[in-house]
């Protein structure tokens, strides 16, 4: 993807611009394997779709979502960035996204929750027409304290599983006077996204941060949603031994079926060495599981953000918390035992690691740029409330894909689309 000419305008707030040069180079290390979003980011360059749209992006800002802010800036869009979680962000990729392609950037890694919401409201000055959102923040911030701007919303979209619960109980509340793309659901996104790039992402933040042999572990999943399910698959294909914890009785069986052993967190607490929570909801590790621990239990979160671990509980027990390597910190117990948090909670293939492999981003990007522009299209004409991505695009982004990796698939016949459209024919 070709930089745009730097503007001497650009307003940011990066840590340092200096690293500009190896965030361009670590981007367009990148963009070798997202060729669906470069096919898009092409189309888009000569279309202009989004053409006089204000446009917010609250993402993780990695070399992967530096390749959707320039399609969307090439699409025309008047593109502002900021990060989704203070842990997350790249800061040569930040740099590089406002020196060579002109993008106002604001984001640091490490960021405080002061800066954080201060940057959300910085997005908001925006007067953003469209939002693409990543936990519902923006959306939430705008609902509760901008309800002035809501008149100049087209729509937003969302691809975390934490943003579209707060999307549907916004919904229910009748707060929702706009459309939301779900683009997490998209088949696209969640079965690869999800299940591939956290399974593996995820197991390369814990590696980077403790170093430690995972083969013959006893590892806890918390959750078997489609994230649960990939780093459940990659714990085990490391060697480890995984139990699963879950809420719901399908996703129970489900887990069981595929050759984990499922149990209540209360048991799993006492068995685990490593502990992963990948839920979306709240304290699903608490005061009475760290006190069972095994001393040295290592524990981490890989659901959207920092509150699946009952970390204020934990600290209340510690009588001493330090940095014992980067990302990890030992929480020393009165007990006398010592419970290991990895990036503070956070994201921990984000706050350790790099995240998602870019050949998996793709199509999640992909998905989003295509949302947003089915937004546009759709101004006043799509009704308030959640909307799914079209099957067609799902099946473009699929079939793109396909195309880039050089697997051909079978089509119908002229009889087998009779056969399917027809209830006379029997057997």
């Amino acid at each position: 993807m070709v930089a745009t000419p730097v503007r001497q305008d650009v307003k940011h707030e990066v840590k340092d611009l200096a690293l500009a040069a190896l965030g361009k180079q670590r981007i367009e290390w990148a963009g070798r394997e997202m060729p669906v979003l470069r096919q898009i980011q092409e189309r888009f360059t000569t279309e202009k779709p989004l053409a006089g749209i204000r446009l917010v992006a609250c993402c993780h800002v990695t070399t992967e979502t530096a390749h959707l802010a320039i399609a969307l800036k090439n699409a025309g869009a008047d593109a502002l960035l900021i990060a989704s979680n203070p842990l997350s962000t790249q800061d040569d990729v930040a740099a590089s996204l406002v020196v060579d392609y002109g993008i106002p950037v604001f984001a640091i890694k490490g960021e405080d929750a002061a800066t954080y919401e201060r940057h959300v409201n910085i997005a908001l000055d925006h007067r953003p027409n469209i939002i693409i959102d990543d936990g519902c923040d923006v959306v939430a911030t705008l609902v509760k304290e901008r309800k002035d701007q809501l008149a100049e919303l087209i729509g937003t979209t969302e691809e975390t599983t934490t943003g579209i619960v707060r999307l549907k109980a916004m919904f229910r509340d009748g707060v929702l006077t706009f459309p939301a793309v779900n683009v997490n659901d998209a088949d696209t996104k969640h079965f690869f996204d999800n299940r591939y790039g956290t399974g593996q992402s995820t197991l390369d933040g814990i590696i980077r941060a403790t170093n430690v042999l995972l083969a013959g572990k006893t590892i806890v999943v918390a959750g078997y949603g489609w994230c649960g399910k990939g780093t459940a698959m990659r714990a085990r294909g490391l060697g480890a031994n995984v139990i699963v914890t879950e809420i719901d009785p399908v996703k129970a069986i489900e887990a069981a079926m595929d050759g984990f052993r499922v149990a209540p967190m209360s048991e799993a607490a006492v068995d685990g060495d490593l502990f992963i929570t990948v839920t979306g909801n709240k304290h699903v590790i608490r005061a009475e599981h760290f006190a069972v621990m095994k001393d040295g239990a290592i524990v981490c979160n890989s659901g959207h953000f920092d509150i699946e671990i009952d970390l204020k509980s934990l600290a209340a027990e510690a009588t001493e918390i330090k940095e014992v390597r980067n990302f990890t910190q030992e929480y020393r117990l009165k007990s006398g035992k010592s419970v290991i948090v990895l990036g503070e909670g956070r994201l921990v293939n984000l706050a350790a690691a790099e995240g998602h492999p870019s050949a998996v981003m793709d199509m999640s990007f992909a998905n989003q740029a295509l949302a947003v522009e089915y937004l546009v299209k759709g101004k006043g004409k799509l009704e308030a409330g959640i909307h799914s991505v079209p099957v067609e695009v799902d099946q473009e982004i699929a079939s793109l894909k396909l195309q880039a990796m050089g697997i051909n698939i079978d089509s119908l016949t002229d009889e087998q689309i009779e056969y399917t459209n027809s209830w006379t024919s029997g057997t």
